[in-house]
């Protein structure tokens, strides 16, 4: 789950005949029949599927106040560290740089207080142009997960309760859930195709650099550099698909925590400060799931009931 464009400095060209490549689609065709079987499989099962983890349903009410925690926390460190948006893309390299910088800033310090943060969850979608021009709309994809929790918090911000916790009917959560998985597929699909379908040379330089990922060769298990390219960039499809299906989160989320965490171990802060977002659609994906009243919503694409909205106004008192 590392992502290279974080770590070098090098250009490389695209290259989709890699993508082409008969494992390479046997990779993205076994992603996407796994991740149908299950969703089948996953209605099967009892909701929530781990009744041990049902008290992590005691944060239900504060998912949105953590949501603008982690962005906001990320958008701060990224800012700080003269990044604008991505670790991929320095503020330099933006027009009006020092502008935005601060402006990344003030909006990671409004996204941490927790103050309406519909208004800031706003603003930071219309930083998309600018993320644009400064890196193309492949960065935009890349970081469509920043896109997702800002669409959540504009459904469902914070309230003006005690550590801003939300009371909202399960439908408005859905919708609102429904927006953070998009983005959060979109981002992991995105990133698979932009730095190891589509540009193999990038993942091999990174591979050339940091030979620790290619876990099979440490454990003497012949996989070429290649194979492992291929591997890695269907695994990261696998897991946006997972997450956009929304299938037994209780059981994907714990998987899915294991790579992006072990990639901390090599890459520290930049990785930390990258993924927090991610993180943070991991842990409401997964408290969601774990709530008896909100996990039958937590798969669901269509949402056809709105009578909830003016009974959540009511009780949230959103801001």
């Amino acid at each position: 789950m590392a992502h290279e464009r974080w770590f070098t400095d090098s250009i490389f060209d695209t290259n989709w005949s890699f993508a082409a490549r008969p494992l390479a689609l046997f990779g993205l065709i076994a992603a996407v029949l796994v991740t149908l079987a299950w969703r089948a499989i996953a209605g099967r099962f009892r909701s929530p599927e781990l009744p041990f983890l049902e008290r992590l349903s005691l944060l239900v009410p504060l998912i949105p106040r953590l949501l603008g925690i982690h962005l906001g926390v990320s958008l701060l460190a990224l800012a700080s560290r003269g990044h604008f948006l991505s670790p991929s893309l320095l503020l330099d390299d933006v027009p009006a740089g020092g502008v935005f910088g601060l402006l990344e800033a003030a909006l990671g310090v409004w996204l941490i207080t927790g103050v309406r943060l519909r208004w800031a969850a706003r603003v930071l979608i219309a930083l998309g142009p600018a993320l644009v021009l400064g890196a193309g709309p492949v960065a935009l994809l890349e970081n469509a997960a920043l896109v997702g929790i800002a669409g959540f918090l504009v459904l469902l911000p914070p309230s003006d309760a005690p550590l801003g916790a939300v009371e909202a009917p399960p439908e408005r959560i859905g919708r609102a859930l429904l927006l953070l998985r998009i983005g959060a597929a979109v981002s992991l699909v995105s990133l698979a195709f932009s730095e190891k379908f589509s540009n193999p040379a990038m993942a091999r330089g990174t591979l050339a650099d940091y030979p620790q990922l290619n876990v099979f060769q440490m454990l003497g298990i012949p996989l070429s550099t290649d194979a492992f390219v291929i591997l890695a960039a269907s695994v990261e499809v696998l897991f946006g698909l997972l997450i956009l299906s929304g299938a037994a989160p209780q059981l994907v989320v714990p998987v899915a925590f294991v790579p992006f965490n072990l990639t901390l171990l090599l890459f520290g802060a930049p990785e930390l400060i990258g993924h927090l977002p991610v993180y943070g659609v991991l842990l409401a994906l997964l408290v969601y799931g774990s709530s008896p009243v909100t996990a039958h919503v937590v798969p669901a694409f269509r949402f056809h009931d709105g009578a909830g909205d003016d009974s959540a106004r009511a009780v949230e008192s959103p801001r």
